[in-house]
């Protein structure tokens, strides 16, 4: 699965991958396997991820948040 909105958030913020990786204490080559959905974070890094970018983990999937 493509993580659309962890690669949008990431550039929003002006993060190069390296500097995400080492803020979330993985490898450049996992944060950008899982930006291009050649590897599924688990539960724990995705809860990480989202706090680290204060979004929601919908966001980081989807490239958006939750709708009703």
């Amino acid at each position: 699965m493509k993580m659309i909105g962890l690669r949008k958030i990431r550039k929003e913020k002006g993060y190069s991958q390296l500097k995400a990786a080492m803020d979330l204490h993985i490898s450049r080559e996992a944060l950008s396997y899982y930006e291009n959905g050649q590897r599924c974070p688990n539960l724990e890094m995705l809860v990480r991820m989202s706090d680290y970018f204060h979004v929601s983990i919908d966001y980081l999937i989807k490239g958006e948040e939750y709708k009703k």
